[in-house]
């Protein structure tokens, strides 16, 4: 359809977390600078930003820079209870039978975090939508894997990721043990107009396409509907670009993406 009419190789802009299509505004690489030196010194961290902001972009770009020396463990969706938070950690750490027995399975898991500390690798737990989080018994023992300790150093990084509401949630005395454990605190921005530009063109680049497919003016219009948010940019310009092929434009402007104004309340 419109890739072979615009001259692309493949879709600019697919919701996956395709490391080629990584744009990092100035926002994106503060955010993953500090994870990694959360991850360096073996911190709890805490990374929120809007829907749509790139979060969950950052957290795969922070496993491809640390390479084999981490050990991930990605947690999408976090309603879980305390034993089950803990059995998924634990078969992320590489044990095939967790414990049933709460007991045993701490066993297992600190065996499994001195025997990857002998390997020299960091077990790193990344907490999506951390907002989730059930109840309280959770958050403790998320306080309690930072506990895993030698005299000189931490032995695992734990990151919480979320949107805004993490943070009040965060604020209610009943964390505060875990709320002054967290060492590094990022709020991750929408991009600007300027680095909406720069992201679109980008995108289109690395799908084969042409530098200018889409007028300053279109994109403009596009920051404008989407408020800078990388997910609904995304949206917005491939329906742009459907718009287009459809009517045999060979460039998108500001007339196209307009067409879009009333979905654009949609996203």
């Amino acid at each position: 359809m419109y890739r072979e009419f615009y001259g692309l190789t493949e879709k600019p802009f697919s919701k996956t977390p395709d490391p080629r299509y990584l744009f990092l505004s100035r926002g994106h690489r503060e955010a993953l600078a500090r994870l990694q030196y959360a991850v360096e010194e073996r911190e709890l961290a805490l990374l929120t930003g809007d829907i749509g902001c790139g979060k969950t972009t950052i957290s795969r770009a922070l496993m491809d820079a640390v390479g084999n020396d981490g050990c991930f463990c990605f947690i999408v969706n976090p309603r879980l209870s305390a034993v089950e938070f803990l059995r998924t950690v634990a078969r992320s750490l590489g044990i095939a039978e967790p414990a049933a027995a709460k007991d045993e399975l701490l066993r297992q898991l600190t065996e499994a975090v001195y025997r990857l500390e002998g390997e020299k690798r960091c077990p790193v737990i990344i907490i999506d939508e951390a907002q989730l989080i059930p109840d309280q018994e959770v958050f403790d023992e998320i306080r309690l894997l930072t506990n895993f300790q030698l005299d000189d150093r931490n032995l695992m990084s734990v990151i919480l990721m979320g949107q805004p509401e993490l943070r009040q949630i965060l604020s209610e005395p009943a964390h505060e043990a875990l709320r002054q454990r967290i060492a590094m605190h990022y709020h991750l921005q929408p991009l600007s107009l300027e680095e909406t530009l720069e992201y679109v063109d980008f995108r289109v680049e690395v799908a084969g396409g042409p530098q200018g497919l889409f007028s300053p003016d279109a994109i403009r219009r596009i920051y404008e509907l989407s408020g800078g948010v990388p997910r609904k940019i995304n949206i917005l310009a491939t329906n742009a670009l459907l718009v287009g092929f459809g009517k045999d434009s060979a460039w998108i402007d500001a007339s196209l993406v307009e067409e879009l104004r009333d979905e654009a309340s949609l996203y």
